[in-house]
């Protein structure tokens, strides 16, 4: 249950009339990978398997409904940027890749404050760094660089540790059938994330 606290009274003001008490929204968006149903579930139970196996491992454990791959983060604003989600949807409507498979077979930690625990693969598909190159270049053709990556880890972000980092280690292979990219946007400390648009990526032609 989420408690709120109460007002002892009117909000204090800003010398504009707006509210100062009430912390300023931060809108979040980016192009991601979302898993379908059937492989959220496997995803969920690749989390379950390594809670019960890392029992020292302290963590704020992911909501399954929010499991995605980042491709390109597109920034932190104040609003709902409409030039960003313009520049964004031009980029993937540029899209060539054809759908692929990607093994997630590792669970390993990155480095930070509170260092995400994440699913990778011991390999990356060569259609899924097609992919991410493809909406690199027509990101940065539309004027939306500044916020790109230099280089490409893929991976599935399930808990956020209190410190302890996790040693990379083999888990049961999780195969995603990747067939569509989205546009997705979150105002941080809300629970829901809103997906704008999404792309589906072309059958390969057969051989």
């Amino acid at each position: 249950m989420t408690r709120r606290l109460q007002s002892s009274g009117p909000p204090q003001l800003d010398l504009l009339g707006g509210d100062v008490t009430r912390p300023a929204e931060v809108h979040r968006l980016f192009l991601a990978l979302l898993p379908d149903a059937a492989t959220r579930t496997r995803l969920a139970q690749a989390a379950d398997g390594l809670r019960a196996s890392q029992p020292g491992l302290h963590a704020r454990w992911v909501n399954p409904a929010r499991y995605h791959a980042t491709l390109h983060f597109l920034g932190d604003h104040a609003l709902l940027r409409q030039d960003v989600v313009a520049a964004a949807t031009a980029a993937a409507d540029r899209l060539r890749t054809t759908s692929f498979e990607w093994v997630l077979d590792q669970a390993a930690s990155f480095r930070g404050r509170q260092p995400p625990c994440i699913l990778r693969g011991a390999g990356v598909p060569e259609p899924l760094h097609q992919l991410w190159r493809e909406l690199r270049h027509a990101l940065t053709l539309a004027g939306q660089g500044r916020h790109l990556e230099r280089s490409f880890t893929p991976h599935v972000t399930l808990a956020y540790s209190h410190g302890a980092l996790l040693d990379p280690m083999p888990v049961e292979p999780v195969a995603w059938q990747v067939d569509r990219v989205a546009l997705v946007h979150s105002v941080v400390g809300q629970p829901d994330y809103q997906i704008l648009a999404d792309w589906p990526l072309p059958e390969p032609a057969p051989e």
